[in-house]
This record gives C-alpha cells, structure tokens and sequence, in this order.
C-alpha cells in the first residue's frame, strides 16, 4: 500500500513538473513574425503613403507617394513602429501596414550602422513616446513630426543624420499656398526649415530591404 501511495506521489510530481516546463515554454516563445514582418530588423526605416488629411500635401510638395515614415523595433512579444503620430507612439507593425493606403510601404535599411547603434535610435525615439504630433513643423523638441523623430534619433542614437534640411520655399507648394497660410495664419514660412520623408528616403546611405510600391519611389 506504502508503495502505491509513494508511486501516485512521484506520478503527481512529474506531472506537475510537465505542466510547468509546457506553460513556460508556451510563454517564453517569441511571436513568429510573417511576410514582410519577417524581413525587418531593428532600425529599419519605413516608409508608406499616409491616409491622413495633409499626406496629399506632402505628396505634391516633395514629388513622392511618401508621405509618412517610423522606425523599426523587433522585440520578443512582436514587431512596432515608433511613429510621430498623434501624440507619437508605438504601433504594431501589421496595423501600421494596413494604415497606409493599399497597405504598400517601403522598408530601408542603414548601412555602416552597428546593430546596437540602430537599438541606440530606437531608444531614443521612444524617449519621445507621448509627444503631441508638430503640425507646424517646427524644430523644437517639445512636439515632433514624423520625418523629424527618423532624423534626430539617428542623428542622437547613432550619430548620423538622414536626409536633408530643406526649405519650405524650396518645396513645390504654389498650389498649397491657400492651405499652408491656413494652417500657420499668416503668410507662407517660406525659409522655415524642415525634412521630408522624401529626402530621408533618397539618401545613399539607407538601402532598400523591401518595397511594393509599383516603382521605385
């Protein structure tokens, strides 16, 4: 009888034991990423044709169907985009994807960049987690725009900057005119200063990793 009641004891334990190396190892497993998930890295830049109200206003100023761009982050518990939204946040990765229009974007990637360099400008871009979105474009770091947050955590974080500073009066806006006055109430900034998501995307320096725009934007 001892050696049946010591038997049920050992058979409990084991298979507690089993419960607990399955529940663990059930928690512990990364979520497998898929598609273009799967090809992006910490650091990636990416870029898409946003489906906000001002993206067909960048469209036209800068010549490019981009419009909206983040930084990649790849954890354990899934794939995000740091993004200069309203406020700027963390966005899953599919649900950035199917934000854009037609669900296409553009995935670059920086050259010559250590990995801990890129981690190092995600880091900072998340430092700016809860910053309202910069309608104005504006420089400061009070509030941040979605090219702005790409540029200054690189440049931070890496020690590198993307992109170019353009001038507002640089840009093709004769026909945006009416709205950009609108928007500051007054005449047109022409020498404010400020970087596209076009410029960021046309530097030498960032390699395309992925794209499913029909062509090369």
């Amino acid at each position: 009888m001892r050696w049946i009641v010591k038997g049920l004891w050992l058979l409990a334990l084991v298979l507690v034991g089993a419960t607990w190396l399955v529940g663990r190892g059930t928690q512990a497993a990364p979520r497998k990423a898929e598609g273009v998930a799967a090809k992006v890295r910490t650091g990636d830049v990416v870029f898409q044709t946003s489906g906000s109200r001002q993206s067909k206003a960048i469209q036209v100023a800068t010549h490019s169907p981009l419009s909206h761009v983040g930084l990649v982050e790849v954890t354990p518990e899934g794939t995000f985009v740091v993004e200069a939204v309203q406020p700027v946040k963390r966005t899953p990765f599919a649900q950035w994807k199917a934000r854009g229009v037609k669900g296409r974007l553009l995935v670059m990637r920086p050259q010559g960049v250590e990995d801990a360099a890129k981690a190092r400008a995600v880091e900072e871009a998340k430092r700016h987690l809860g910053k309202p979105y910069d309608a104005l474009f504006g420089w400061g770091d009070e509030a941040m725009y979605c090219s702005e947050l790409v540029r200054k955590a690189y440049a931070t974080g890496a020690g590198v900057e993307y992109g170019r500073m353009e001038r507002l009066g640089d840009l093709d806006v004769a026909g945006l005119r009416r709205e950009i006055a609108e928007r500051y109430r007054g005449p047109v900034p022409v020498d404010l200063e400020l970087v596209t998501p076009a410029s960021l995307a046309a530097d030498a320096r960032l390699a395309v990793v992925y794209s499913d725009f029909p062509r090369a934007p």
